[in-house]
């Protein structure tokens, strides 16, 4: 059991083999008497615990060609469901991914903006939407920060750094770029920028062309592009 008491461990098989250690060292053991703490305590946590996962559902460990990484779930009621960066269809696109909309309209030709923030599709074409904390306490930010998460999101990179060849990790603002000491930098690539965030943005996010640099290295490696597009 994790999260909620009452849904079974739900990861998909192929990170299974390479994670289900981690959940009998003391550090989730602690992190699951906090997150029940914080049921009991009668606080909503974001996102819903069968979503909490969702970024390793939907991008199985053989089959993730981009890493993006995140920082926290958003905090606001319909907005979170396990992927960074993205939110609920139906939910106000948040200012971030409006920038990275934003970009991504002079990065890729024909881009057109969505009128959803769901980046599933991403996600299933083996782009990996991993934050580093999987999940928050309603209208709060930063609220289940250093409780176990970061321990076990930092597995999941060095994993990947370890059993994978010829990923990309695009690592967004200073938080995200600590990372990179979890990288074999020669054996993946690593694109950075400032953070999408309007508040740096205009510091060198915009014209950084995170998306046709993913896709050109991929295609250099033999693999098929992302389709960036959302529908």
């Amino acid at each position: 059991m994790f999260v909620d008491i009452d849904t079974p461990l739900n990861i998909d098989k192929s990170w299974l083999s390479h994670l289900e250690p981690e959940f009998d060292k003391p550090y989730l053991k602690a992190l699951e008497t906090f997150l029940l703490e914080e049921k009991q305590a009668g606080h909503k946590i974001y996102p819903q615990s069968s979503d909490v996962f969702n970024a390793l559902n939907h991008t199985p460990f053989d089959q993730v060609k981009v890493v993006i990484l995140g920082q926290d779930p958003y905090h606001g009621p319909g907005q979170a469901h396990g992927l960074s960066f993205s939110v609920q269809k139906g939910v106000k696109v948040p200012p971030s991914l409006k920038n990275i909309y934003k970009e991504l309209s002079t990065d890729i030709e024909g881009f057109k903006t969505p009128d959803h923030g769901d980046l599933t599709q991403w996600a299933d074409q083996g782009v990996l939407l991993l934050n580093a904390t999987l999940t928050v306490r309603a209208k709060t930010a930063g609220s289940h920060q250093k409780r176990g998460w970061e321990m076990f999101t930092d597995k999941i990179i060095t994993e990947l750094s370890e059993k994978r060849t010829g990923l990309i990790f695009i690592l967004w603002g200073a938080y995200a770029q600590k990372k990179i000491a979890l990288i074999a930098t020669s054996k993946h690539t690593v694109i950075t920028a400032p953070h999408p965030s309007p508040f740096s943005a205009y510091t060198g996010f915009f014209g950084s062309k995170p998306f046709s640099k993913t896709n050109a290295q991929l295609i250099m490696q033999g693999e098929s592009p992302i389709n960036w597009q959302i529908s």
